[in-house]
This record gives C-alpha cells, structure tokens and sequence, in this order.
C-alpha cells in the first residue's frame, strides 16, 4: 500500500520505471526462449523514452535519489 502521497507527474514517473523495470526483466528472462543460441536482449526505445521524459515533467532528472526513495515508499516490493 502507497505510504506516500505523489504529484500526477510523481506518480507517472514512477509508473513509467516500473514499466520499464518490468520490460528490461521480460528482455532477459530466457527461461521459455526458443532452443538454440540465446537472442540479444531488446528493450523497445520508446519504453525507455516514456521512462526519461516522465521523470523530465516530474523535475526528477538527475535527482535520482530523491526519486528511488518515492518509488521505495509508494512500491515498497520493488
């Protein structure tokens, strides 16, 4: 259960990481890959777009102590 309270903008950031927290994992789980030479990770560009420019409008580019800490208190499993 969130424990703090976030901006839209906050809250957007923080969703937009977990997505791409959840696309990099998908990218280099290799347990139902086909047989053979494993394929190069791929994480689709404009997932990781969405995560850069959603942490812009929540003016926490380069701060991103302040927005670990946010997601640790609003996703504490992560």
């Amino acid at each position: 259960m969130p424990t703090a309270v976030l901006t839209d903008r906050e809250r957007t950031a923080v969703q937009a990481y977990l997505r791409l927290l959840h696309t990099v994992r998908a990218a280099f789980d290799t347990r139902s890959a086909p047989a053979g030479p494993p394929a190069p990770p791929l994480v689709p560009p404009s997932v990781l777009a969405e995560a850069e420019a959603a942490l812009a409008r929540a003016g926490l580019t380069g701060n991103e102590e302040e927005f670990f800490r946010m997601l640790r208190d609003w996703h504490p499993e992560r």
